[in-house]
Parts: structure tokens; C-alpha cells; sequence
């Protein structure tokens, strides 16, 4: 499934608890376990999720730090905290009980299809790539050329990015997650952090437009790199199947758990740095 990862280019607290109060009902609707694992590799959410570690990259440029600095101890750490098999319980655990058995239908049969499981091949590969500046660097220029061309391309892939985040939640959660994240180096006195929780959210507010237009430009550089290879009536194709409400259902949530996942592992990053020791030259 598309996802955005804002981290590696410059959730929620509550979630499970709102989770919870929103989804409770449908508990005894939600799909059994063997149907999500399923679902997760059927739509390629699984990916999605492994493809998180890959923003622990940002983690100490946000903080200031060099990461060559700490040697083969950084990678050991984010290795051990981005666990894979700790996230997708994480998420399975969560779908469980809040994934209703009718909207991972609706997912699974658009995804199970010939578009769809294309689909899926190109954004698990995309989701995998290392070099994300490399990525935007291409997807922009693509962008550009569409541009130059008078092609409708361009607004077809932003109803697409519409359809994914139809509730703009990607800003506010990558605020949040640069909250927690900043406060818990503080608590672990891995940085000395002079700005309270408010204080940090004030300034984000602050700095939200120029945020929000650097998130827009970055989704669509990313789905014009990831679609290169399919056709504009392939994209409007995905374009509508995304609008759809149980697909919309299906969304909002799966958005959500990666946020919250995220935000939970830099906070547990955060806490964790305090171990490592700047790597010594010998």
C-alpha cells in the first residue's frame, strides 16, 4: 500500500485508546488473525511496515548528532529496536480487534487483482529504497517533465495522494512524532532540549504551511517515481478505487498504526541512545 515517510525527508498518543473507543463495536466483526497476516502481504502493508526502520536514518540529524560517530553500535541499536517482527505484531494485534471483516474484503479483492498486486510489487519496491533523496530527486523530475508536457498526469496522482491521507493526518502526525521523539532524547539526556511539549507544538503550528507544501511536494515526487511504469488510466483507476468508503475505512486505519508505530519506536530510540558511546578512532 502507498505510504509517505515525512521523517526521511526533513501518531498519534492516544491512539490505541481512541482506537479502541472508535472501533470497539466492530470487535466482533474484525477479521481473525490468519485473515490479516494474509491481508497484510496481500496488500503489501507488510512492507510498509519493515520500510520503517528506514527513517531511524533521520533520527540523529534531527537531534544534532553525527551517526558515523557512534560506529557499528547505531546500527545494532536501530536493528534492535526497529524490529520487524515486533511491528507487525504490533500492527496485527491492533487490526484484530479494530480491522472489520467486510473493509479487509473490499482491500484484499482490489489488491488480489492484476492492477492491484502491480501495484503492489512497485510500492513495495519503491518503500525499500535506501537512497530516499536519490528517489525524490527522480520522482521530481518526472514531475517536471509531466509539467512541461501539459500533462494531466500530475493532478491524477495528486487525487491519488488525496485519496491515501483523505483526512490530512500525515502533518499532524509527523509533528507529533517529532515531539515525542525530541522529548524523550531530553528525558534520556541524550540532548538538552530548552522547549517544553507546548512550547515545541507552538512552533510546529508556527511552521505549518511551509510544512504542509514540502509534504505535498514530497508525496507526489514519491508517487510519480513509484507509478512511472503505469498508465494515466491505470492511475485513475487507483485514483477511484481509493475513494471508495471501505477503502477510505481501510486507510484511515492502516495511516494510523504506521504513525503510531513510528512515533512509539523514535521515542524507544530516543531513550535508547543514551547507551551508545561516540565510536573511538584506534
Amino acid at each position: 500500500m502507498s505510504m509517505t515517510y515525512p521523517l526521511r525527508q526533513t501518531i498519534l498518543p492516544l491512539f490505541a485508546a481512541v482506537l479502541f473507543v472508535i472501533y470497539g463495536s466492530q470487535q466482533a466483526l474484525a477479521a481473525g488473525r490468519d485473515r490479516i497476516e494474509a491481508f497484510l502481504t496481500t496488500t503489501g502493508f507488510d512492507v510498509a511496515l519493515e520500510s520503517i526502520a528506514l527513517a531511524s536514518a533521520s533520527a540523529p540529524q534531527m537531534l544534532g548528532i553525527d551517526p558515523d560517530g557512534f560506529g557499528s553500535d547505531w546500527t545494532r541499536l536501530t536493528e534492535e529496536v526497529f524490529d520487524t517482527k515486533d511491528m507487525r505484531e504490533t500492527a496485527v494485534s491492533i487490526l484484530e480487534q479494530t480491522l472489520s471483516d467486510e473493509a479487509l474484503t473490499h482491500a484484499v479483492e482490489f489488491y488480489a487483482s492484476d492492477l492491484g498486486q502491480r501495484l503492489v510489487e512497485s510500492e513495495n519496491a519503491s518503500h525499500m529504497v535506501e537512497d530516499d533523496d536519490a528517489k525524490q530527486l527522480e520522482g521530481q523530475k518526472i514531475v517536471s517533465d509531466l509539467i512541461k508536457d501539459g500533462s494531466k498526469r500530475v493532478e491524477n496522482l495528486k487525487r491519488m495522494n488525496n485519496a491515501i491521507d483523505s483526512s490530512g493526518t500525515a502533518l499532524r502526525a509527523l509533528q507529533e512524532i517529532q515531539v515525542r521523539f525530541l522529548l524523550a532524547a531530553s528525558a534520556s539526556g541524550v540532548i538538552d532540549l530548552q522547549l517544553g511539549a507546548d512550547e515545541l507544538r507552538q512552533m510546529m503550528k508556527r511552521n505549518e504551511t511551509g510544512m504542509r507544501q514540502a509534504l505535498q511536494l514530497s508525496a507526489l515526487a514519491g508517487a510519480a517515481y513509484t507509478y512511472q511504469d503505469f498508465s494515466d488510466t491505470e492511475v485513475v483507476a487507483y485514483a477511484e478505487a481509493l475513494e471508495q468508503p471501505l477503502m477510505q475505512e481501510v486507510y484511515e486505519l492502516l495511516n494510523a498504526i504506521q504513525y503510531e508505530i513510528m512515533a512509539m519506536k523514535f521515542e524507544d530510540l530516543a531513550a535508547r541512545m543514551a547507551e551508545l558511546h561516540p565510536a573511538q578512532d584506534i
